[in-house]
């Protein structure tokens, strides 16, 4: 049995995004819908594993502000429904999200958004707090893995109390966390979708679900706000622990209450410090904080990462002065704490040790040295590509085309994988030059092919994975063409999501579901546009190079290759192997081959490795993907290959 069909009242380890399916499930959720990204993706593939089950419909949607429509839609029609994403994905659902808010919803809907302070697997640590405060709409904000559970299926009941959409953030560390969850009771009754809008215009439940005319709706829109405000200062997520008359009270949420929590008890202060902790962020509620504001004249605000608590309450303090009286804040804008990253207790000991004047107990000095000598007894580990990537061989074929063409060619990147190749040359021989949003290397692409008459004359190139054709690419070609931008545009198609675990995106003929669903084919969508369309293997490194080559030397018009090779570790092909790969060590010149080791030096397979004592290449044949990649770019030849048997 999944555990997420566990009976009420039973205790379950639950990662926080399970327990926040789970909290789902037990609101009754009917649609569920995301975009895959890091730290939010186990969310939609939790309730997909139990969708048929629970009369659920769960789709991974072309992009984020897709995502949100087909969940709005189930609302609409009185359903329950979730649309989760990550922090990037919020600015793309912006726009529909605008809206939303001010047409107001139906039935229960939460947008889930799992954020990554420290930028752990994103290449930003943006947040979206400022939208709840910016569209109007309310923030909840989990501070451990049980209220993960218990506020999500909450924030179902809120949504349709005030009939609007309600934000749930989660972080890395609350979201790929696990903790034990007592559950609660799973419906037994389904929603039956219907649709009604022949009401009167000014009907929220009956009319046309629209935000005209804007005055109007913009008024009522706040008056739910206010009623959410008035649901937080009774709620039971918000919670106070400490001495009735604290020397400091830290105001904190999300998982930043677990490291003040024991960043107290590192110090010892139980007595001297409380703890409010708000979980019901936006709209603050101020009688409580008027409450609690009163205990002491030194408030710390623990939050990650920009100063969103510490900015309200400083502001709604302003108007308590009179009950509350003067207050010194201790925060991210005075810098007791950083403004950057992600905090531990650690950090947060650091500061109380510095507000209270306590001294932080640091480790024994013998104790430090003993770690200093195993630190160097750790062997360094870089990022790199896995053994057998396409987007190793991809990058090689454009580096190799770009010094025969001989012109300083510009390549442009995306968010994937593929993005280490902006990195140091050891990873991705330092091809990609810019590196933004999804969808933005096509964009900047179109943008620097037309600079031609102001002295920029150099062939161009954009690269992106097959996800994120699909999810931002599109338009940015359509620019393209329809502008005469002279690019050579690179799909570099691995067959599924492969960063975030190999979700299905709309080139395959599998849903989040695993139902059968017609494939929507790059290839045929980019010659729709009128582009010059070629195909081809990374791995075969001759033909491949060969078409780069002939595509930077045609001019005046867009050109698309799709590199297509499944990845290493995708499902179908882990653990199987075309090639077995050896290094015929008579061959093999070493130092003195005059390559100076491309193939241990530049190339830089994991699975390639130098024999110190040999002075020889030397292929790890335990994580060697089998690829033979590396059999073409061995000048000698001594890089042998063969027909793996099976």
């Amino acid at each position: 049995m999944n555990k997420l069909f566990s009976p009420a009242k039973t205790e379950i380890l639950f990662m926080g995004n399970e327990a926040i399916a789970r909290g789902a499930l037990e609101a009754g959720v009917s649609v569920a819908t995301g975009y895959p990204g890091t730290p939010s993706s186990e969310v939609i593939e939790s309730l997909s594993e139990v969708a048929r089950e629970r009369n659920l419909y769960v789709e991974w949607s072309t992009n984020e502000k897709v995502a949100l429509e087909v969940a709005a839609a189930a609302s609409f029609a009185g359903l329950r429904s979730m649309c989760v994403m990550k922090q990037n994905g919020v600015n793309v659902a912006s726009d529909f999200l605008l809206h939303l808010a001010s047409s107001g919803t139906r039935g229960g809907i939460v947008l889930v958004t799992c954020e990554d302070p420290g930028a752990l697997s994103s290449v930003n640590e943006g947040e979206s707090r400022y939208f709840a405060r910016m569209l109007e709409i309310p923030l909840l904000e989990p501070a451990n893995i049980q209220e993960a559970k218990d506020l999500t299926k909450w924030a179902f009941e809120l949504s349709e109390k005030i009939r609007n959409i309600v934000i749930l953030r989660s972080v890395t560390r609350m979201s790929h966390a696990s903790g034990n969850v007592i559950c609660g009771k799973l419906p037994e009754k389904f929603r039956t979708a219907r649709f009604i809008s022949d009401g009167s215009f000014m009907d929220p439940m009956k009319g046309p679900v629209v935000s005209t005319p804007v005055v109007i709706k913009h008024s009522l829109q706040q008056k739910k706000m206010q009623k959410a405000a008035e649901l937080f200062e009774k709620s039971p997520f918000n919670s106070y622990s400490g001495s009735r008359r604290p020397e400091l009270l830290i105001i904190t949420s999300s998982a930043c209450f677990l490291y003040s929590r024991e960043a107290i008890n590192m110090l010892g202060l139980q007595r001297r410090v409380g703890i409010l902790k708000l979980s019901c962020t936006w709209p603050l509620p101020a009688k409580l904080l008027n409450k609690y504001l009163r205990l002491t004249d030194k408030i710390m605000i623990v939050e990650e990462v920009l100063p969103f608590l510490e900015e309200n309450i400083k502001v709604a303090a302003m108007g308590m002065l009179k009950d509350t009286g003067i207050k010194t804040f201790y925060g991210k804008m005075d810098k007791t704490l950083p403004s950057v990253g992600e905090l531990n207790p650690d950090l947060v000991a650091a500061a109380l040790s510095k507000v209270i004047k306590v001294k932080a107990k640091s480790l024994p000095a013998s104790y430090v040295r003993e770690i200093q000598k195993v630190a160097t007894l750790i062997p360094p580990r870089e990022q790199t590509f896995c053994p057998g990537c396409p987007h190793r061989a991809s990058f090689w074929n454009i580096n190799t085309a770009l010094k025969l063409d001989g012109r300083e060619g510009i390549v442009c990147g995306d968010i994937g994988c593929y993005a280490m190749a902006s990195l140091w040359p050891a990873i991705g021989f330092h091809t990609v030059r810019t590196l933004h949003s999804m969808g933005s290397g096509t964009g900047l692409a179109s943008g620097f092919a037309k600079l031609e008459d102001f002295g920029l004359n150099k062939p161009v190139m954009a690269v992106c994975g097959d996800s994120t054709f699909y999810h931002a690419v599109v338009p940015a070609l359509i620019n393209a063409q329809h502008n005469k931008a002279d690019i050579t545009f690179i799909v570099m198609d691995n067959a599924g999501t492969a960063m975030t675990g190999f979700q299905p995106h709309p080139g395959l003929n599998l849903s989040a579901m695993g139902e059968a669903v017609p494939a929507v084919d790059i290839a045929k969508i980019c010659e729709a546009m009128g582009a010059k369309v070629a195909i081809s293997d990374p791995f075969d490194l001759e033909e491949t190079s060969k078409i780069l080559t002939s595509f930077m030397a045609e001019r005046g018009s867009l050109k698309v290759l799709i590199m297509r090779q499944i990845c290493a570790l995708s499902p179908e092909k882990k653990g199987k192997k075309k090639y077995q790969m050896k290094v015929n060590e008579e061959l093999c010149l070493g130092e003195k081959c005059g390559c100076n080791r491309l193939c241990t030096r530049i190339f830089r397979c994991p699975a390639l490795t130098w024999d110190r004592t040999k002075k020889k290449a030397l292929i790890d044949e335990v994580i060697c993907a089998g690829c033979g990649v590396c059999y073409s770019i061995c000048p000698q030849k001594a890089i042998m290959k063969t027909e793996a048997e099976g």
